[in-house]
């Protein structure tokens, strides 16, 4: 089994989901008492986020680029960065890194193109949602991305840097989100990408019209599949 090294704390909320999902996997293809080699290295969220919101990119790489050599350093055999957002500074760290780094969104559109969608929406920061870096990674696999419009793309945002970020999972966003969903679908998705880690704690597909697609579960999936690979 190789050593899964998380790049986490983007946030801690949802990096808990890795963890889970990650042993979840390995105990079932292994069964018995059997849990992922891992290490995670959680970064001081308000430091990163501070950075964002103030542009200094540069600064966010530095940061995670170190935290992934550190992780390499004490022995993991592939490399996730735990965020959709923050996947901005992915291929920095895979430049620095001598292992494998797994991109959020390939996980996410390898189960799209599995799953035959054309047209997918996408939920998430309003970086990730209105930036290339994500967008176009995705439509690489071959289908169309749509977001919702902007002041719905603001309460996105805003939801998820108020509340979710911070463990506040309110019943009127919830509500909000799946009429964001609803109004995506409306327009032609056939699913929604849960492009930040976070959502997926606030809605599932019972409060969706479509199915939703939850990237850190599916980024953890790919990690546990890649460190039980022959």
């Amino acid at each position: 089994m190789r050593a899964i090294g998380l790049i986490g704390g983007l946030s801690w909320e949802s990096t808990v989901i890795y963890y889970q999902v990650i042993n979840r996997r390995v105990r079932e293809r292994l069964g018995g008492s059997h849990s992922a080699n891992s290490l995670i290295w959680s970064v001081d969220y308000t430091i990163v986020e501070d950075l964002v919101f103030a542009g200094r990119w540069d600064e966010v790489s530095t940061l995670l680029t170190d935290a992934g050599r550190k992780l390499e350093d004490l022995g993991a055999e592939v490399l996730l960065v735990c965020s959709n957002t923050f996947s901005r500074v992915s291929d920095d760290v895979a430049r620095a890194a001598s292992v494998p780094v797994l991109h959020i969104a390939d996980a996410v559109g390898a189960e799209v193109r599995a799953r035959g969608m054309r047209k997918v929406g996408l939920l998430g920061t309003r970086f990730t949602m209105e930036q290339p870096f994500y967008r176009d990674r995705l439509a690489a696999h071959g289908f169309d991305v749509v977001v919702p419009r902007r002041e719905q793309r603001e309460l996105v945002h805003r939801v998820i840097f108020d509340e979710l970020v911070r463990g506040v999972l309110r019943e009127s966003s919830r509500d909000a989100y799946a009429q964001v969903v609803a109004d995506l679908a409306a327009d032609g998705a056939e699913g929604v990408i849960l492009g930040c880690t976070e959502i997926e704690l606030l809605i599932t597909e019972k409060d969706a019209a479509v199915p939703l697609l939850p990237s850190a579960r599916l980024h953890a999936e790919a990690a546990a599949g890649f460190a039980l690979a022959d």
